[in-house]
């Protein structure tokens, strides 16, 4: 796992990292735009790669998406990154390539 996947920054260091407030970051969790992970004792713990996320939720959101929107984008996006790689493993299957 990369340093950035790890998820060990406490949401008031995500608010300051990002200048967003504490309720919009639990919000777009609410919205399923972000997944922390939680402490036994419920606290979240965020990631690197969740900061990036959220900064660039924030600017999408600015630019005025709606949250439903940056969503379906995603979706979209994880759909084109899996399909690529099932036509990868396809292509790698049918010309013998091993990695």
């Amino acid at each position: 796992m990369s340093y950035k996947d790890r998820k060990v920054i406490s949401i008031g260091t995500v608010s300051e990292l990002t200048g967003l407030s504490v309720r919009q970051i639990r919000y777009y969790e609410e919205r399923k735009l972000i997944f922390p992970e939680r402490t036994k004792g419920g606290t979240r713990r965020y990631s690197f790669s969740d900061v990036e996320r959220l900064i660039n939720i924030a600017n999408q959101i600015e630019d005025g998406l709606q949250t439903s929107e940056i969503k379906k984008m995603e979706k979209r996006r994880e759909d084109r990154k899996l399909r690529d790689q099932m036509i990868r493993g396809q292509l790698n299957a049918a010309f013998g390539i091993r990695k």
